[in-house]
Formats: structure tokens, C-alpha cells, sequence
């Protein structure tokens, strides 16, 4: 069975983008990462493609008239490439409603918070701030609402006394390059089906779709 061929966004280092290479070095995971796909040159993670003998691209957002172009150059990319699923890993760039829909339910995202609390920028300090027990990382399908769609990975991990956004966003970092790989492989197995706005898991062996540190 021919592997799910994917495309990563990025825009820096690429932490969930090498949880997701190393995941695909085992020849018994069921997708493949075809191609790295960056609108900055400078991106650490399109280093750590090249290292690991994947193709790249770098789609400059500045170097186009305005976003329907830039997203549209990038879409050629990712078709030219064969890709069927698209993975953002700190991909900076907000995504029009247009490539939203094109990849409907082919496109999905990492967020470090337990969606759909926190939703946005600076989650650990907004979780510290709010005094949540609980924190953790959500792996969504995208819709047109920023960090909206249906969930299909959640992993959770504790708020310790004297936590700072240094040390929790360490721990949660840890869960989210656990929770990539698996939501990849629910989907690459035809395991994750799209209900309105649940995913449904089918099959009696699919792994859980919520990760704990004590799993």
C-alpha cells in the first residue's frame, strides 16, 4: 500500500517537522513527507529536510502581489509534489479561506493548548495566568476560524507548581511531537473520519486519540 505522501509548512526551527521525519523513517509508518515547503528562506527547518534527503521549497509571501498568489504558488508546489495531506508545523502565515477549502480536510494543525481553550498566540502564559490544572497540545483539522475544526489528537499534561511559560511549554513541546505522528497515522490508516465537526475513530485497534505523560 503506497505510503500518504505529505507536505509541511513551516516558517523556523521545525521541532514537530523532525517528529514527523523520524516518525516516517520507520518503513512501517504509513506516510511519507514529501515535500518541506517554507516562506522563508532562512527557516532552520528546511535544514533539517535537507539533511534527511527531503525536497524543498521556499515560497516567499513577500515576493507576491498579495495572498491569493502567494497561496496559489504554493498549492502548485505541494500538487507538483504529489502531496495528499498538508501538515503546518509553525507555519507564520494565516491562511485565506480559499486554500482552506481547497484542502478541505486535507490540511491540518498543531496547537499548544487544549483547544478550544487558548486559542492564538502566547497559550502557556494565558494558561499560567488562568490557573488551568491542565495544559497540552490539540491536533485539528483546519476550517476558516483560526485554531477551529474538528480535533483529532488531543495530550495533556499537568501545570506543576512553579511552572514558568519556559518550563511549560518545554513539557507540553514534548507531547506535541508524540500527538503529530499519531494523528498522521490515524488519518494514513483511514482511521479518522470527518463527522460535521467530530472526527469519529474507526477499528477496534486505533490508538487513543488523547496522549497522557504516563501513556
Amino acid at each position: 500500500m503506497a505510503r500518504l505522501r505529505l507536505g509541511v509548512l513551516v516558517s523556523g526551527r521545525g521541532s514537530n517537522l523532525q517528529a514527523l521525519i523520524d516518525a516516517a523513517a520507520d518503513p512501517a509508518f504509513p506516510a511519507e513527507v514529501a515535500l518541506v515547503l517554507s516562506n522563508k528562506p532562512e527557516a532552520y527547518a528546511l535544514e533539517r529536510a535537507r539533511a534527511a534527503g527531503i525536497a524543498t521549497a521556499v515560497v516567499p509571501h513577500k515576493g507576491f502581489p498579495d495572498k491569493p498568489a502567494f497561496e496559489q504558488a504554493m498549492t502548485a508546489e505541494l500538487e507538483a509534489a504529489g502531496v495528499r495531506l498538508v501538515c503546518l508545523a509553525g507555519f507564520m502565515r494565516l491562511l485565506s479561506p480559499w486554500f482552506v477549502r481547497h484542502w478541505h480536510d486535507r490540511l491540518i494543525n498543531i496547537h499548544p493548548s487544549l483547544l478550544p481553550s487558548f486559542p492564538g498566540l502566547d497559550t502557556h502564559r494565558r494558561a499560567l495566568e488562568t490557573g488551568v490544572r491542565f495544559h497540552g497540545c490539540t491536533v485539528h483539522y483546519v476550517r476558516e476560524a483560526m485554531d477551529d475544526g474538528p480535533i483529532l489528537v488531543q495530550a495533556a499534561v499537568p501545570v506543576l507548581p512553579g511552572d514558568d511559560e519556559h518550563a511549560l511549554s518545554a513539557r507540553v513541546l514534548e507531547q506535541e511531537h508524540r500527538a503529530y505522528p499519531l494523528a498522521v497515522r490515524l488519518i494514513a490508516e483511514g482511521r479518522a473520519r470527518v463527522e460535521g465537526n467530530l472526527v469519529v475513530l474507526e477499528g477496534t485497534s486505533a490508538p487513543p486519540a488523547a496522549l497522557n505523560p504516563a501513556d
